[in-house]
């Protein structure tokens, strides 16, 4: 077995042994406490430029299936693990974890302390890193030197967001997707729900979207900063009033900003399936999963037209906001799961019906 050195930007050096791709690579470390779920978590695409640290200790022993995909392409820097389980056992497992991510040039690092690694993620944020091969010829303080001097990546969606669009046809309620780096299970909840759904890139235009006669808009999840995805902000600016919308998280980020709140980078993020949820108008609690590194700051919604509504019991942060003037709402969390539990699967039925009701107005008029 090979061994594989993970280097923080802080100069700390992690020892264990190799598995998935022989190559080196480089990218921002962050964790997630899901205790299932790594192969929707390795191919969401808004884990895009990151090295993944799951904190469940045992990984990989139900291997990879056909059926567990959120996208065709990962778009990981890296997995670390506790212990990887080299012999998975499942009826639907195709492949070992380890085969999938050789097979995807992606490196992976099991058996090293992840607690200590993620009370480290806790502390100072998440780091940049390096996964390389133990080698004489590594040099740790030029290495450390080398990610100090490394920008954080700002071009997340546009590296993973659909290049043209395509439809996922239905006979139901007509459904412009707009693509920051979707995950499969949005589309999945949609195309249960029959909706005619045309998948577009980040960068399409409100004047284009319109031209496809939407009854509704959907802003999926995606990686990275809201403020990096300029043309996806002045499209939704041109959006609002015009079509109901419903975001989800980095989604749900970019509608607040084009409707004048701000965002700020969480400390270490929330990555997980586990993390409680209050509905302010229900009182109702949801377990949701979560996948983001920034989050709305609830004091820059005042002065707006928009509402909070959920709020996250664990530190207190933005969840959810709707417009009070026009039909549209956004949640921060992941109502599709994939993985996590569907708690709050009931959103897309909510946004069905909004639709509806819109339509049913506009009959009225008619």
């Amino acid at each position: 077995m090979k061994t594989r050195l993970l280097i923080l930007e802080d100069g700390t050096v992690f020892t264990g042994t190799a598995f998935g791709s022989d190559q080196a690579s480089q990218g921002e470390v962050v964790f997630t406490t899901g205790m299932t779920g790594y192969q929707e978590t390795l191919s969401d695409p808004s884990f895009y430029g990151q090295i993944i640290t799951l904190t469940y200790p045992l990984i990989g022993n139900y291997g990879i299936n056909r059926d567990d995909f959120e996208s065709i392409t990962p778009a990981i820097r890296g997995f670390v693990v506790r212990e990887l389980s080299e012999q998975p056992s499942n009826w639907r497992s195709d492949m070992s974890l380890d085969a999938y991510l050789t097979a995807q040039n992606i490196p992976g690092i099991e058996g090293i302390d992840t607690r200590k690694l993620t009370r480290i993620i806790r502390a100072k944020g998440a780091v940049r890193a390096i996964l390389t091969e133990a080698d004489a010829r590594v040099n740790v303080e030029e290495v450390v030197a080398k990610l100090q001097d490394t920008a954080f990546i700002t071009h997340h969606v546009r590296e993973v967001s659909a290049k043209t669009a395509y439809p996922s046809p239905g006979r139901g309620k007509r459904v412009v997707l707009i693509d920051f780096g979707m995950k499969h299970g949005i589309l999945r909840e949609l195309n249960q729900r029959d909706c005619d759904v045309i998948v577009v890139p980040y960068n399409t235009t409100a004047e284009q979207i319109l031209a496809m006669h939407p009854d509704g808009i959907m802003l999926s999840n995606g990686p990275g900063n809201p403020m990096d995805v300029e043309e996806g902000i002045e499209t939704v600016k041109n959006l609002i009033g015009k079509v109901p919308m419903f975001g989800i998280c980095l989604g749900h980020q970019i509608f607040a900003v084009a409707a004048g709140a701000s965002s700020f980078k969480l400390p270490f993020g929330h990555r997980g399936g586990n993390h409680p949820v209050k509905d302010l108008r229900t009182g109702r609690t949801d377990i949701t999963s979560q996948n983001h590194g920034y989050a709305i700051d609830m004091d820059s919604l005042k002065g707006t037209d928009l509402e909070l509504t959920h709020v996250a019991l664990n530190d207190g942060t933005c969840e959810g906001v709707r417009h009070k003037k026009f039909p549209i709402f956004t949640v921060q969390y992941h109502p599709e799961a994939s993985p996590g539990p569907e708690d709050s699967n009931h959103l897309f039925d909510e946004f069905i019906e909004m639709m509806e009701i819109e339509a049913a107005k506009e009959n009225q008029h008619a």
